[in-house]
């Protein structure tokens, strides 16, 4: 990213402050990924490893009465939304706390009263839910914004293309992405598509697409700030897609054998934080001292947050069904 255009569009303090959440997501999801080799987390453990400039950099570029429609890559989003490292963990660890009071595991979760969608495990399922969101922020005149991302397997289902197609149409406020780390679960994308490029798919809705470094941070910022205004004007949707790679398998189960190693050695010199502390550097934003200082610091922010899930209760078994069905106060409402 040229340094001049970043000095311009993006301010000191929100640059440090992604670097910050960058870190916060590495730490907290390095946490994660030790409590479920240890066997204290049930289910599936899905991390970013190595993708995290995306969530932080889409997330930082919205505002607070905006929306997000996250997927399971997209933990520093939630972090920036406000789900703090002490829900997470205990959103993992089947506790009271978490955002779903226990009631499921792992990135399975939303809330409503901090923008962020709930998130289900079919991937692009939460593309139409985003687009029904943007269409009624346009009913009710409000300035408001929804960003909504999937994986690059979740490009060739129907509910992405149906998203897509409805969102141009319709001219609706929202920014969809496609978080393209290369391998829908263990299916290369040469496999599953016949483009080189998922952002061509956008021009098929006479939708504006633009291909993003995913490991920059800066350029995620700078592009999902563009998309954003866009759909503020009234301009209709945009199509990102940003290039990274899948650092870990599919889930913490998955070995991920069939990705060549030489693959993710080249890509690991790419590394969204190492590029990011390269950038605060050459800025003059940052040392080596402040970064291990943010190092530190999220790490110790982790282990409170830790300490705040193993402590917290397990719901009780007449809390199964609260939260899961409207009342019928809340439907007259």
């Amino acid at each position: 990213m040229d340094l001049e255009m970043v000095r311009q569009h993006i301010k000191r303090a929100d640059l440090l402050q992604m670097y910050y959440y960058l870190r916060l997501t590495r730490s907290l999801e390095d946490r994660i990924t030790a409590l479920y080799r240890q066997g204290h987390i049930a289910g599936g453990c899905y991390t970013s490893h190595g993708m995290e400039a995306i969530a932080v950099g889409y997330a930082s570029a919205i505002e607070r009465d905006d929306v997000i429609a996250p997927f399971h890559r997209d933990m520093g989003a939630f972090l920036i939304r406000g789900i703090t490292p002490g829900e997470v963990l205990a959103q993992y660890l089947g506790k009271r706390t978490g955002p779903t009071k226990g009631k499921d595991g792992n990135v399975h979760m939303g809330d409503l009263k901090r923008g962020v969608i709930g998130f289900v495990s079919h991937l692009a399922d939460n593309l139409p839910v985003a687009a029904g969101a943007a269409l009624a922020f346009k009913i009710r005149g409000e300035r408001r914004v929804v960003v909504a991302g999937t994986g690059d397997g979740g490009t060739s289902r129907g509910d992405f293309h149906e998203a897509m197609n409805f969102a141009a149409v319709r001219k609706l406020p929202v920014v969809f992405f496609c978080n393209n780390n290369q391998y829908a679960y263990s299916t290369p994308q040469n496999i599953q598509m016949a483009i080189q490029d998922v952002a061509d798919r956008a021009k098929a809705y006479g939708m504006p697409g633009e291909i993003v470094d995913g490991n920059d941070v800066s350029a995620v910022y700078l592009a999902s700030k563009r998309g954003v205004a866009k759909a503020r004007a009234g301009d209709g949707p945009t199509f990102l897609e940003f290039k990274t790679m899948r650092m870990h398998g599919h889930s913490e189960h998955d070995s991920a054998k069939y990705v060549p190693r030489e693959l993710l050695e080249e890509w690991k010199k790419k590394d969204p934080i190492l590029k990011a502390e390269h950038l605060l550097a050459r800025l003059g934003y940052g040392d080596e001292g402040y970064f291990q200082e943010i190092s530190e610091r999220t790490k110790k922010e982790v282990d409170t947050g830790l300490e705040f899930a193993e402590h917290s209760p397990l719901p009780e078994g007449r809390e199964v069904l609260e939260g899961v069905f409207a009342t019928e106060e809340e439907v007259e409402s």
